[in-house]
């Protein structure tokens, strides 16, 4: 019987300046944020911040993965007990409880890509990797309700969220969130009333 692997665990140091990183960069920009403002900050040598990190662009991406991990989890997370119109729902409010957060602002990812604009760059990849994903996941929530036109639901899903989290952190979060909620179950209303008009099986364009 062969043993199981058990993954190394990450050093604290690492930890400790991707924490302070991850902060730096979601509250202030990533390009505004040194490496040198993050080594003071996580109390760690230069040694041992290039040991860990190339550069500053690997720490960017761990950054964005970290995010990545994170999202999925609580997208998982809101969908896993329930199905159809509900678990669309909880993924909506999901994403409104963290507009709601004190210290919200906006979307990691569309944060960054708007500080990498060049298409090629792996920052800019990743943040388009991570929106793949998270269409598709909605795409799939929402094929029961949708059917045929899950594609184009999900889409405006995506688009109301974005606008949400742009809004989030220029307005009064609770109303922001408010209408955000809204404008996901009219989106959720308005399928399950074309599906019970079309009757079933006549999921045609």
């Amino acid at each position: 019987m062969s043993a199981s692997r058990v993954e190394p665990r990450p050093s604290e140091a690492r930890q400790r300046l991707l924490g302070t990183a991850s902060r730096l960069f979601y509250l202030e920009g990533i390009h505004s944020v040194g490496v040198d403002r993050i080594i003071v900050e996580a109390q760690v040598t230069r040694a041992t911040f290039y040991r860990h990190f190339p550069g500053k662009e690997d720490l960017v991406l761990a950054y964005l993965g970290e995010a990545d991990r994170a999202i999925r989890g609580q997208v998982e997370t809101a969908a896993a007990t329930t199905s159809g119109v509900d678990a669309v729902r909880a993924v909506a409010e999901s994403i409104a409880d963290g507009i709601r957060f004190s210290g919200f602002r906006g979307c990691a990812f569309l944060n960054a890509v708007a500080e990498y604009p060049d298409a090629a760059h792996p920052v800019h990849q990743l943040v388009l990797a991570h929106r793949q994903w998270f269409l598709d996941t909605v795409r799939d929530l929402l094929a029961p309700v949708r059917g045929d036109r899950a594609e184009d639901a999900a889409h405006q899903f995506v688009m109301l969220r974005d606008g949400a989290m742009a809004a989030g952190c220029l307005f009064d979060p609770a109303v922001v969130s408010a209408t955000f909620l809204r404008g996901v179950d009219g989106l959720l209303q308005s399928g399950v009333a074309r599906e019970r008009r079309a009757g079933p099986g006549a999921h045609g364009s």
